[in-house]
């Protein structure tokens, strides 16, 4: 590999540097849909940041036995009383797996098989997360400050966000009580 090809990762904050990385933001406005109470949704300022991501791309997306690896910064908030949360996708080829490894904060993985059985694996500070293929998952932040985690997935994974859009996941991850709870949906 090329210099100019490397990455360094601030295991501290999660953030990356390099040549070849994607960065990209989701605000409120972007996440419509996903959060139950679209009421909450619509009284906050759509233009408010929930998460951002950057992922360190040195091969092709697609190319079968490559590798990538990305940082997500979420920020804490409530959507009503449901926390601030990824968008959510199965992997276009199913059968793909992941790694998540928390850097700072707190948070929950929230993890759905495609019969649509749902659990929560809680995230904190140095937790690693195996995510098995044939399973979509989300991760909300259950902190007050900044959840970092890093990810490494195939480069021929792809992203299957329409199947979450259309169908969301079968449980909510709700703060009761000032506690989170995994709340079955009809």
């Amino acid at each position: 590999m090329q210099i100019e090809d490397t990455m360094l990762v601030d295991f501290l904050t999660g953030a990356l540097t390099g040549t070849a990385i994607v960065e990209g933001a989701r605000d409120l406005a972007s996440l419509k849909g996903i959060f139950g109470d679209e009421e909450a949704l619509a009284a906050l300022d759509p233009s408010r940041l929930v998460y951002r991501v950057q992922a360190f791309q040195p091969v092709d997306e697609g190319t079968e036995g490559g590798l990538f690896w990305g940082s997500t910064v979420l920020e804490p908030g409530l959507v009503g009383d449901e926390y601030f949360m990824t968008q959510g996708h199965f992997h276009a080829k199913r059968n793909r797996g992941e790694y998540y490894s928390t850097v700072a904060g707190f948070g929950a993985l929230i993890l759905m098989d495609e019969a649509r059985n749902v659990r929560v694996e809680w995230m904190r500070p140095g937790s690693t997360h195996y995510i098995p293929g044939y399973t979509a998952h989300r991760v909300a932040n259950i902190g007050d400050q900044q959840l970092s985690f890093l990810a490494c997935w195939p480069s021929d994974a792809g992203h299957d966000y329409r199947t979450i859009a259309l169908h969301g996941f079968s449980a909510r991850l709700l703060c009761i009580e000032g506690q989170p709870k995994l709340v079955p949906q009809p």
